[in-house]
């Protein structure tokens, strides 16, 4: 099995909150640096480990080893893929106006719509409607 782990500098509350809006979906078993090692974390209320289920996937999100920079050569997007042209632009009303458009929106052929971003946290996505 393999899990996609999303790491935050710092903001992975305020990710997990627009992913809840962006997704319908809820995240669990969320701990917070302070609780997983309250000697080294004195005050730190980051997020040592969360998970929530994005379009059927199990993700992990935590508060480390971030994109810092947000720079838009991220290895690694997420793809998420959308079964309507109107679900897909619903969740990316959550992201446009923070993002960095990698490639703009389009009909690609295999996808009614396709693009890829990179969120205000430096989190890639891309986001494809599946063609049938």
């Amino acid at each position: 099995m393999i899990v996609p782990a999303l790491h935050f500098c710092g903001d992975c509350k305020e990710a997990i909150a627009l992913y809840e809006k962006a997704f319908t979906t809820k995240a669990t078993i969320i701990v917070s640096n302070s609780q997983f090692s309250p000697d080294e974390h004195d005050g730190d209320d980051g997020i040592a480990h969360s998970e929530m289920i994005i379009h059927g996937q199990r993700v992990l999100l935590n508060d480390r080893f971030g994109n810092k920079d947000k720079s838009p050569d991220v290895p690694i997007r997420l793809i998420v893929m959308f079964d309507s042209v109107e679900k897909l632009l619903s969740c990316y009303e959550y992201f446009k106006d923070e993002c960095i458009v990698v490639d703009p929106f389009e009909d690609v052929g295999y996808s009614k719509l396709f693009g890829n971003f990179i969120d205000k946290f430096g989190i890639g996505w891309g986001f494809m409607v599946e063609t049938a």
